[in-house]
């Protein structure tokens, strides 16, 4: 039983790294940055991310995580949070997060970064950090 567990656990992983890594979520993006003299913009276009790039990335990472993720925001271009849905396994939320810096570097690319993982209610559960010079990631 514990074989297939290590099994399924091993290949969720790999599976969003796979997808991770071979999708782009920097595209050109036609969002307008909020600003004092536009309150037209609303919250709804604030809440992925406080910059284009953030905000699409954000996007990107809840609609690429096939329900495993609910909700994501980015905040500086080197914060990632993201609230995982009740199908992630307790177990599963260190491999979600490795992934999560993996494609999360690829797009802020020479800069550490912080992955804050979230509970369904809102609880903080994990915090994956990234050292850019040691290319290592120690978690929290």
């Amino acid at each position: 039983m514990l074989f297939f567990q290590r099994t399924r656990q091993f290949f969720t992983a790999l599976a969003l790294v796979l997808l991770l890594a071979t999708t782009s979520a920097c595209q050109a993006s036609q969002t307008q940055t909020p600003t004092a003299l536009n309150p037209s913009i609303t919250y709804q276009q604030l809440e992925k991310g406080n910059s284009p790039a953030g905000q699409e990335f954000g996007n990107w990472v809840v609609q690429t995580a096939k329900g495993l993720i609910s909700d994501a925001y980015v905040r500086d271009n080197d914060k990632l949070g993201v609230v995982i849905t009740p199908k992630v396994r307790p177990q599963e939320a260190k491999d979600l997060a490795k992934s999560l810096v993996q494609g999360f570097h690829q797009n802020f690319p020479n800069r550490d970064l912080k992955v804050l993982m979230y509970a369904p209610d809102k609880q903080l559960i994990l915090t994956a950090n990234y050292d850019n010079q040691l290319n290592q990631v120690t978690y929290q």
